[in-house]
């Protein structure tokens, strides 16, 4: 099994806008390959939500940083276009970095506070290159929904502000996370893990879920069960956590106490040069 694939967006739109025309309701899903179930559960729900879909693979320089893993970052296009293929994926868009940002490309977009802490706050620029893309290909592809993942539950959250200000005609579906076994998130960076790092990764769901029990006993006392959740994580072997927090769902905005107001913990943490991130719905 095969799948149709397409690098300029002049072929893309060609594509979209004949199944458009033909009545057809058009899903995407955005990536940078090296492939997973969490993303195939990705095409499947498009598939369930539209008539046909489009799957872009592409590694996008702006959202990574000068010393992070730009360069190594997992590309298999052959073993991407496979596994779209299997899952019932009808084309995928991969543009080279020309097509994405020629010469002279200048322009950014910046989503406001929302994309100021927690994954902001470590990774300045990452939000900027997010919103940028992802603004392109959605209004590159016009198609009638996209989905994303709840992994990256800030980055969906980015994305839905700026579908929302920007007045673009797509509708945001998100994704709950595809976990392993164990409860560790399916992530292209997992490969990194060795085996001895791989278990104590397995930990991270663990504790997340602790500390959610701990903070719903003592509502009152959100910040004191993050910190006794991110010192289990040291203790556990990961070598440190850039953030272990409750927040609102809708605002990020971090809680010290629980109300009635959706709630979710989002935590990043490291092991070696390998960083984890994760989040689950506080319930």
């Amino acid at each position: 099994m095969s799948i149709a694939i397409v690098r300029t967006v002049a072929d893309l739109r060609a594509q979209v806008d004949q199944w458009h025309r033909a009545g057809l309701r058009v899903a995407m899903v955005p990536t940078m390959g090296a492939l997973h179930d969490g993303h195939l559960t990705l095409v499947r729900r498009g598939r369930e939500r539209a008539d046909k879909v489009v799957a872009s693979v592409f590694v996008n320089p702006t959202q990574f940083g000068p010393n992070e893993d730009f360069t190594r970052y997992p590309r298999d296009e052959a073993g991407d276009a496979a596994k779209l293929a299997s899952a019932g994926c009808d084309l995928l868009f991969a543009p080279g970095v020309e097509v994405m940002y020629p010469t002279g490309f200048a322009t950014s977009i910046d989503v406001g506070p929302i994309a100021t802490r927690w994954e902001g706050a470590f990774r300045p620029g990452h939000f900027q290159g997010v919103a940028t893309v992802v603004t392109k290909l959605l209004s590159q592809a016009r198609a009638d929904i996209a989905c994303f993942g709840e992994k990256d539950f800030q980055q969906l959250a980015v994305i839905r502000q700026l579908v929302r200000d920007l007045d673009l005609p797509v509708a945001i579906e998100g994704v709950p996370t595809v976990r392993e076994a164990d409860g560790l998130a399916l992530s292209s960076r997992n490969a990194y893990l060795s085996a001895d790092q791989r278990q104590v990764a397995g930990q991270l769901n663990r504790v997340l879920r602790d500390t959610i029990t701990k903070a719903l006993t003592r509502p009152d006392a959100v910040e004191a069960a993050c910190q006794e959740g991110a010192s289990a994580l040291l203790a556990a072997g990961f070598a440190s956590v850039d953030y272990l927090a409750i927040v609102d769902a809708a605002t990020l905005e971090p809680l010290s106490t629980l109300g009635t107001a959706p709630a979710r913990i989002l935590c990043t943490a490291r092991i070696g040069g390998v960083r984890l991130l994760d989040n689950m719905p506080v319930v």
